[in-house]
C-alpha cells in the first residue's frame, strides 16, 4: 500500500523527517507519535504530495486521488458561511464536483453519513454553530463518503469529548476491518496503546516501528523526547549517506 525508501522531508534544505524506509502495508491501523517537531504532520505532507521529497521518494499503491485526509481541527475556518450538509457533501468531489449541484442520490448519501456519525437533523446547520466534537463528526462523515483506500488523520481526537472519541474510534475499526488503511496523528499514549495495534515512533527519525507494546516504552519515549527536534537554520544541507564501496 505504502512505501518510503529513503525517505527525507523538510523545508529549504532542512530535514524535519530524515531517510525513512519501511512499508505500511494495506489494511494497516497505525499510530504516528513522537514530540512536537518531530515530523509527524510533515509526514503526512509527503504522503499527500504537498511536500515534494529533499531525498528518496514515496511510493503508493493507490493515486493520491484515493487517499482521505483529515487536518488539525484548529486548521478549520469555523466563521466560514457554508452549512454541515455542504461541508459533508465534499466527501462525493470525485462523483459530482466540488460545487456541483447534489442529486437526489447524492443527498441521500450525505444524510445516512451524518446519521452514521450521530448528527442526523443537523445537516442545515452552520459550522459556527456546532461544538468541537461535532465538528469532528461532520469531518469525519465527509472522509467517510470519500471512501478512500488510505486515510491520514492529523490529531482526529484533540480537544473532543471522550463520547464522540470512543464513536469516531468506532468508526477507525469498521473502516480497517473493511480494508482501508489508516494512519492517525496522535498524542495520547492510553488511545494509541488500546487501539492501535502498529505505531511509528518519529523525532525527526524513526525512534521506533513495529508491535505497539514494543514501541511505546520508556525507553523508546525518553529518548524521543530528548532527540533534537527544532530545525537548526544553521545546519548543513541534508545529504544521503555515502555507500561503502565493495
Amino acid at each position: 500500500m505504502l512505501r518510503f525508501d529513503n525517505l527525507t522531508l523538510g523545508y529549504g534544505r532542512h530535514p524535519v523527517v530524515h531517510h525513512l524506509n519501511g512499508q505500511i502495508p494495506t489494511g494497516s491501523l497505525l499510530a504516528v507519535i513522537g514530540p512536537n517537531g518531530g515530523g509527524k504532520s510533515t509526514l503526512l505532507k509527503g504522503i499527500l504530495g504537498q511536500l515534494p521529497p529533499l531525498d528518496g521518494q514515496v511510493k503508493l499503491a493507490v493515486s493520491r486521488q484515493q487517499i482521505g485526509y483529515l487536518p488539525q481541527l484548529s486548521r478549520i475556518d469555523r466563521q466560514f458561511p457554508i452549512s454541515v450538509r455542504e461541508v459533508v457533501a465534499m466527501g462525493l468531489w470525485r462523483h459530482c464536483g466540488l460545487f456541483g449541484r447534489l442529486a437526489r442520490q447524492h443527498r441521500l448519501k450525505v444524510d445516512g453519513a451524518l446519521e452514521r456519525v450521530g448528527l442526523d437533523g443537523m445537516a442545515d446547520e452552520n459550522l459556527d454553530a456546532l461544538s468541537g466534537g461535532q465538528l469532528q463528526r461532520a469531518l469525519f462523515a465527509r472522509l467517510w463518503l470519500q471512501d478512500a483506500e488510505l486515510m491520514l488523520l492529523d490529531e482526529p481526537f484533540s480537544a473532543i469529548d471522550s463520547q464522540t472519541t470512543e464513536d469516531l474510534l468506532g468508526l477507525l475499526r469498521d473502516w480497517q476491518s473493511e480494508g482501508k488503511t489508516i494512519l492517525a496523528v496522535l498524542h495520547d499514549m492510553n488511545q494509541v496503546s488500546r487501539h492501535f495495534p502498529t505505531t511509528l515512533l518519529l523525532a525527526r527519525e524513526v525512534i521506533a516501528w513495529g508491535a505497539t507494546p514494543e514501541v511505546v516504552t520508556e525507553a523508546n519515549l525518553h529518548r524521543a523526547r530528548h532527540q533534537r527536534t527544532a530545525p537548526d537554520p544553521d545546519a548543513a544541507e541534508c545529504h544521503r549517506p555515502t555507500e561503502p564501496s565493495l
